[in-house]
């Protein structure tokens, strides 16, 4: 009996530690289980920025339409006097400045000095403040981000301006943003829905724009600034003008939005293969880089009279 018992004890021993093979394979299994958690979370993380960004858009589209309640048509893409070559001579102030009330941003609005350029000295405390509603969780941007001049063969002349980042801008419609655009953002412009003759469910109002493509802002165009791509920027074009700052328009690339040939001032995102829009319904939709580019430049129209098809 005293012989067995004590070859029990040796086969039993609770402070038997692991071996160097099951070490590895516990390591693998570690290695094996984070290797597939790492991407779920990503995607959901993904997921969750993405629905964050489309409640955004849908706060940005019911303060559109309480402003169009008020105003009896929706606000200016941005507002400026101009020169006889038709330059813009400022102040500047865009679309998403005049919601300011409707989006709980009150006291912002009145600091604002709306008869004075965006780039005047008693605007230079509230033309970088952010609003945390312009800005899509998904977009890698700095909080502000700085309006430069050019010179007629792209070289830098010096600083305008510094202002706060966003994430999203006006659809001004199919030809490069400025005056009387096709869509409902331009100029001047003072678009009722009864203008809408497309249709608010089918007419985009307001869409994407990532800042790793090009910079874009709630507070307007910057006079006598540029756009000018960030280094490393997959944009096909070069430098615009600033009404871009807070315009985006469908005239090139060969599909939806982010498709090869996109420029800066046009629609972009982080999102994974497409981008997230406001229409003047105020739905919001997300719309895949490979949409037909046809019908992608026909939802960019308030009266185009294109033919569009179900589900787009």
């Amino acid at each position: 009996m005293l012989h067995g018992n004590r070859r029990q004890e040796h086969c039993f021993n609770p402070h038997r530690g692991f071996t160097l093979i099951e070490l590895l394979v516990v390591i693998a299994v570690v290695a094996l289980l984070v290797g597939l958690l790492v991407p779920a979370v990503q995607k959901v993380r993904s997921a969750a920025a993405r629905a964050q960004c489309m409640n955004n858009l849908k706060q940005i589209g019911l303060a559109l339409h309480n402003y169009h309640g008020s105003a009896n048509s929706f606000p200016p893409g941005y507002i400026s006097n101009y020169d006889a070559a038709g330059n813009d001579t400022g102040p500047g102030w865009g679309w998403a400045a005049f919601i300011l009330p409707q989006m709980e941003q009150q006291n912002l609005y009145g600091a604002i000095q709306f008869s004075q350029g965006i780039e005047a000295a008693a605007n230079s405390s509230v033309r970088v403040q952010p609003v945390s509603s312009f800005i899509c969780p998904s977009d890698n941007l700095p909080p502000t981000w700085t309006a430069m001049q050019y010179d007629a063969t792209e070289n830098p002349i010096g600083a305008i301006c510094t202002v706060a980042s966003a994430s999203y801008v006006g659809v001004f419609g199919i030809s490069e943003p400025g005056v009387d655009g096709e869509g409902i953002f331009f100029r001047g412009s003072n678009i009722r829905i009864v203008d809408i003759t497309d249709g608010t469910s089918q007419t985009m109002m307001v869409g994407e724009r990532s800042f790793q493509w090009c910079q874009a802002t709630w507070v307007g165009s910057i006079t006598n600034a540029s756009m000018a791509p960030p280094p490393g920027s997959p944009a096909a074009g070069g430098f615009e003008n600033a009404s871009g700052f807070v315009l985006g328009h469908t005239f090139e690339g060969n599909g939806g939005p982010g498709s090869p040939g996109t420029e800066v001032n046009q629609f972009s995102s982080q999102h994974d293969q497409g981008s997230n829009f406001l229409f003047a319904d105020g739905h919001v939709q997300f719309l895949s880089v490979s949409t037909n580019h046809q019908v992608y430049q026909a939802l960019s129209t308030r009266a185009g009279g294109e033919a569009i098809p179900g589900g787009f």
